[in-house]
């Protein structure tokens, strides 16, 4: 028989040494411990506010591209009735480039709850947090255990995979979630629930990396099933990803001296409320003529040139491709309705989704080429 057959999830994790895990997760956690502008000093409690903010943030994002965001919208409001006292239009001006667009949304609609409801004041329970718009199981367990010392354990990536070569989980992802968060939960220290969950969170992110993890340095290595069986970079177990189908779609970049035609996207759906140049529908199978049909209509304006190439982008459940036509009209130029001019000089300060940023930067010459 192969290790790896002889090695079935089973229903309750079984280890000589499970007593002992929580407190060497807390020893070296307590020397080890990342610096993270979210994360309270040691002694120190934790703000529901900055933690709330930083779990929406890291949302399939990585802790590097966060930090930035984090630190200007602290710095704009520094707490949650500062936040929901703003606009929906400046909240995703400042999320700009962060992606995932409807995270911002749902952080204004969250941060609005919590200040009309609940006088600034998040609630203290899972709960009560999951009845709070845009915070999910995940978010909700995480806010309690490290904001309020709530014994209860997060699951995110760093922490599945941890748990998944710790107690060598066979069954894949995403089918396995409700065995690996069993496992996880034996990890909890009888206090500290949330240094526990950060503790692995560390360890997942410096150690118990997806590739070449560090065994050597983890509190956990003389327990760990995978290291004993070197079978470590095999885990966790993920079903073979089913990739989207391509879309495709025209971008129409018209300027009027310095400045720019844009629109707003509608609220609900993908990019909802953030910035665009005009465009079509993005479809499957679509060809350039039926998408150039759906050109923006302005006085004088007859002919368009088309950029060569394409801008490719990826989101989450389809990858998409752009032709960019590129046009100029005359000064005094009325803009169609429901679309305006701004200048160029200030797109900065538009809450422009990434996408489009490389369209304005390829229908413009701002780039050496169509962006991927």
């Amino acid at each position: 028989m192969s290790p790896r057959s002889a090695l079935k999830p089973t229903s309750k994790p079984v280890r000589s040494k499970a007593s002992s895990r929580p407190k060497l997760l807390l020893a070296w956690y307590d020397r080890h411990r990342r610096r993270l502008p979210w994360r309270a000093a040691p002694g120190e409690a934790s703000d529901p506010y900055r933690v709330w903010l930083s779990e929406i943030m890291l949302q399939q994002t990585t802790v590097k591209a966060v930090g930035p965001y984090f630190e200007k919208f602290v710095a704009r409001w520094p707490d949650v009735m500062g936040l929901g006292r703003a606009s929906l239009d400046d909240v995703l001006r400042m999320w700009a480039g962060l992606g995932y667009y409807s995270r911002a949304r749902n952080l204004h609609a969250c941060a609005v709850a919590v200040m009309r409801e609940h006088g600034g004041v998040f609630p203290d329970t899972e709960e009560g947090l999951r009845a709070l718009p845009g915070i999910g199981p995940y978010t909700a367990a995480a806010i309690a255990a490290i904001a309020f010392d709530r014994r209860t354990m997060p699951v995110d990536g760093n922490i599945e995979r941890v748990v998944t070569r710790l107690f060598a989980v066979e069954e894949e992802l995403p089918q396995a979630k409700p065995l690996i968060q069993q496992f996880a939960a034996t990890l909890l220290a009888e206090s500290r629930a949330g240094d526990s969950a950060q503790a692995l969170m560390d360890i997942g992110a410096s150690i118990c990396t997806p590739k070449k993890p560090a065994c050597s340095l983890c509190p956990l290595n003389e327990d760990c099933t995978a290291c004993a069986l070197g079978t470590q970079e095999t885990f966790p177990r993920k079903a073979p990803k089913k990739s989207g189908t391509l879309r495709r779609g025209a971008a129409f970049v018209v300027t009027r001296g310095n400045e720019l035609l844009v629109r707003s996207r509608p609220e609900k759906g993908l990019l909802g409320g953030m910035t665009e140049v005009p465009g079509s529908d993005w479809l499957a199978g679509q060809d350039d003529a039926a998408a150039k049909q759906q050109a923006p209509e302005l006085k004088g304006l007859t002919r368009w040139q088309r950029k060569v190439g394409v801008v490719t982008h990826v989101f989450t459940h389809f990858p998409l491709e752009l032709v960019v036509y590129t046009a100029k009209v005359e000064a005094r130029t009325r803009a169609p309705e429901g679309m305006r001019w701004v200048p160029i000089a200030t797109l900065a300060g538009e809450a422009l989704p990434n996408v489009m940023r490389k369209v304005i930067a390829h229908a413009l010459d701002l780039s050496s080429g169509p962006s991927s």
